[in-house]
This record gives structure tokens, sequence and C-alpha cells, in this order.
């Protein structure tokens, strides 16, 4: 990756347009110079089809003023904008900057469509059919991507359609969420259960915690070693909202079911990332998303 970001590359751009642009100069003033003999009836003297001679006329005045005009144009282009590599051109003009006006002009548009959701509860908000719609276009445009255009989830990407929540389906903490986004960590505990064959066990009492199919055999012997889940997902297994530990006591799996999938996660750990929207949305656009999203789970 580091031959992508290396300085040559900048310096590789710069040199290929400023050489192309130079060398058209060039060329137009060599061929400008250069005479050729011509016969005296004005031609070159190359005959196709018996009758079809060359003749050697001077290229057009316009046409010349034209492809100067290009090369001039091309260079103050290239001194106005970005172009040469990593310089940042006189007008400091940015693809990022110009996306972020369009996005700050189109939020100031919207400004009065918003201001009359921004004082209604999210409860309420939830119920309105025009709000919905909205928030309908504000999930598909930022959310859907890892929740799916149902909100239904998928591995690794809760379901926000269930009463299944990992940190609260309240509005304040939905709101919260959106907001700030979320980093769920679980750490690699094999080390803590004990041996592989302990790590089987505390798989098969957690499959146990939510009547799946398990050994009960092996359940009896994890119950022991459980305890240093406990801590997280609680003696009961039924998880911990306040630090984001999901309840294992359902039968609702974000990583997978089944005694594979739960030793795999023992083992390895996990970390998740919801990203914040506070950057990408404004207040109102939350209001109104976090309000569509908890209508999903509450109809």
């Amino acid at each position: 990756m580091s031959d992508f970001t290396s300085n040559f590359w900048p310096v590789f751009i710069t040199a290929i347009s400023l050489l192309g642009i130079f060398g058209c100069a060039l060329l137009l003033w060599r061929t400008s110079k250069i005479k050729v003999e011509t016969s005296p009836d004005g031609t070159n003297g190359h005959v196709w089809d018996e009758d079809l001679r060359e003749m050697n006329n001077p290229l057009p005045r316009w046409w010349v003023g034209m492809f100067v005009l290009t090369i001039i144009f091309a260079l103050f282009y290239l001194s106005a904008y970005p172009g040469l590599g990593d310089y940042a051109g006189k007008l400091g003009w940015s693809q990022n900057g110009q996306y972020d006006q369009e996005v700050a002009d189109a939020n100031k548009a919207l400004e009065p469509l918003y201001a009359k959701y921004t004082a209604m509860a999210t409860e309420e908000l939830a119920k309105n059919p025009d709000a919905k719609a909205i928030g309908e276009r504000l999930f598909m445009n930022n959310c859907s991507q890892c929740h799916g255009s149902d909100a239904k989830g998928s591995r690794g990407f809760p379901n926000l359609a269930d009463q299944d929540w990992i940190y609260g389906g309240s509005p304040e903490k939905i709101k919260e969420t959106i907001t700030g986004g979320r980093i769920g960590m679980m750490p690699p505990m094999a080390a803590a259960v004990g041996n592989a064959e302990d790590v089987k066990n505390v798989a098969n009492y957690v499959l146990s915690l939510s009547g799946s199919m398990h050994d009960s055999g092996r359940a009896g012997l994890g119950k022991e070693k459980f305890t240093a889940c406990a801590a997280c997902h609680g003696v009961d297994g039924k998880g911990n909202q306040a630090i984001g530990a999901p309840n294992l006591s359902d039968k609702i799996w974000l990583h997978g079911a089944g005694e594979a999938a739960i030793i795999k996660r023992v083992n390895e750990g996990k970390v998740n990332q919801m990203p914040a929207q506070a950057g990408r949305l404004t207040d109102a656009q939350i209001h109104v998303l976090a309000a569509y999203v908890y209508g999903l789970s509450n109809k």
C-alpha cells in the first residue's frame, strides 16, 4: 500500500501533465517552422486513385489560435485548481469542500421543514406519516447499508425491528446511539475460562440459557466456568445494556448461533463499531431518524 501513498506519484502526475502541455506547445511551434517544398500547382506530389492530389496548405489561423488558447487555458486551470499532484490550487477548491458546502446549503433549505418536528416527542413523531417518510429516506441513505432496507440486520449487524436492544431501545438511547455511535468489544475469554474443553462446556451452557440445542452434560460443567463471562453478561446471562453486553438467554444471535459460533467468539472475542452520525446529520435529522427507528419496534 505504501507504493500508492509515497511522494513519487504526485511528482509523476505533475510531470506527465506539464510535459503533455508543453509537448503540444513545442509540436505546434516546430510544425510552424517546417517548410515543405511543393509543386508549382500547390500540391505535395502525393496522388491517389490517379487524380486525387494532396494539397500542402498551412493550418488555418483560427485553428492555430484555438490550439494556443487551449494550452493557455490548461495552464490557468492547473494553477487555479488541483491537478498537479498534491498541489491544492490558488482558488483552494476541493471536492470535499464543495460537498460540505452543498450539504450545508441543503440543510439550511430544509430547516423550515424540520422545524415543526423538533418540538415533537419521539413517540408522537414515530406515528406522523410525513415524519416517517422522511425518517425512512434518512435510514435508507445512512443506515440500510449495514442494517438492511427492512432494518432487520444480518450477521454482525443488529435487527432494529424487534425488541432486542443491546444498549437500550428507549427514544433517548436510540438518539444517543445514532449521535455518538457505538464501539462494542468482547475480549478473548479462552484464557479466563480455561482449556479448550472448558470453552466447549461454556458454549453449551450458553446454549442452554436460551433453550437451544445443547449437550446437557457439558452445560452442567460449563455453568461454573461461566462466572468469567458473568461480569458483563450477568449471572443469568441476560446481558447488561449499560455496557452493551448482549442478552444470551434469548435465541437472538448477533454473530451466529450454535456451538461452533459461540466457541469462536469466546476464543477470538469481537469488536464491532457503529460510526457516529453527529457529523453527517443535523440534530433535527437525528431526531426524525431516531423516531423512525423507534417506530420500527414500537408499532
